[in-house]
């Protein structure tokens, strides 16, 4: 062990620092989240220093997840909920493979002006989400907005977008997919310049139909990246944040896991820290399961991962 110290010193020493800003930023409150789904801690409950008012929460068990897994309205209506943010992640993350695949596949081949093309689709990804949220909600506007405008003038209907109904969960998976393509078209362009070229000429020449061609050389080219980028995708759409509640802000008809955790824990008479947590560590536990079926299907098929 000494020796192996001696030698190995560095790595441990430039290491240290990002373990103990992972351990302060990511697995103290995830500890301390996963204890609070025990209690009954809420912003009543909890310690005030500055109101010099000592803690008084109690422990509950497993009384938390009982309430929130029954489907109980009071606790968010659970299932409906994960109904909803499942039809939210599948619907975003489609979209962003489909239309990104596409777009890698043009910009893949020989075309005048490409790299300005290049530059074009990867705006919406380097301009900040914030900004692209805002710019959205405008032009979901169903008096001024620009979109509702063109449809009453080529007499479509124009409904309110961003009112209570489930239009709003469709106009916040528009946005997503607005944002989250350009780094789905990057990676797959990735992907497919990787692919030698020698494939498609011997598949040509065997008289394969560029169907054919698609199916069988290039989608098993881009296994790899594409079970990679789904993955993320998935993870990343489950967790969005920041699009659903700028855009369409505490609307029951785009409440996901996520943002119904953010209610709880934020808003209201009472903050209900325990039952917020509690979401938390579900969210978590579904992703870990889902990530794990992911990687022994990946591994059935002979990928690596």
């Amino acid at each position: 062990m000494r020796r192996f110290l001696d030698r190995h010193w560095y790595a441990y020493a430039m290491v240290l620092p990002v373990v103990v800003v992972i351990a302060v930023l990511v697995l103290y409150p995830l500890a301390q989240g996963v204890f609070f789904t025990f209690t009954n801690i809420n912003e009543a409950n909890i310690a005030n220093p500055i109101l010099d008012r000592p803690a008084t929460y109690i422990s509950v068990g497993l009384r938390n997840y009982l309430n929130v897994l029954s489907g109980d309205p009071s606790y968010g209506s659970f299932w409906s909920t994960l109904a909803r943010t499942l039809i939210w992640t599948s619907a975003c993350v489609l979209l962003h493979y489909g239309i990104g695949l596409g777009l890698a596949m043009l910009l893949n081949r020989p075309l005048r002006g490409r790299s300005a093309y290049r530059v074009l689709l990867i705006l919406p990804w380097a301009v900040p989400a914030f900004i692209s949220a805002f710019a959205w909600k405008y032009m979901f506007n169903a008096q001024y907005g620009i979109i509702n405008q063109a449809l009453r003038a080529v007499g479509l209907p124009d409904p309110v977008w961003l009112g209570q109904s489930d239009w709003a969960l469709v106009a916040v998976i528009i946005v997503n997919v607005w944002l989250g393509v350009p780094f789905m078209m990057v990676s797959l362009l990735g992907g497919l310049q990787s692919i030698p070229g020698d494939l498609y000429e011997a598949a040509e020449v065997d008289g394969a139909t560029p169907w054919q061609r698609f199916r069988h050389v290039t989608l098993p080219g881009l296994r790899a990246v594409s079970s990679t980028v789904v993955l993320l995708g998935i993870i990343w759409t489950f967790n969005m944040f920041a699009v659903i509640y700028l855009v369409a802000g505490q609307n029951p008809n785009t409440r996901i896991l996520v943002t119904y955790a953010f209610e709880r824990f934020f808003s209201g008479a009472s903050r209900d820290y325990a039952v917020a947590s509690t979401y938390g560590v579900l969210i978590l536990s579904v992703l870990l399961v889902f990530a794990s079926v992911y990687r022994r299907a990946l591994r059935r098929q002979g990928e690596v991962w």
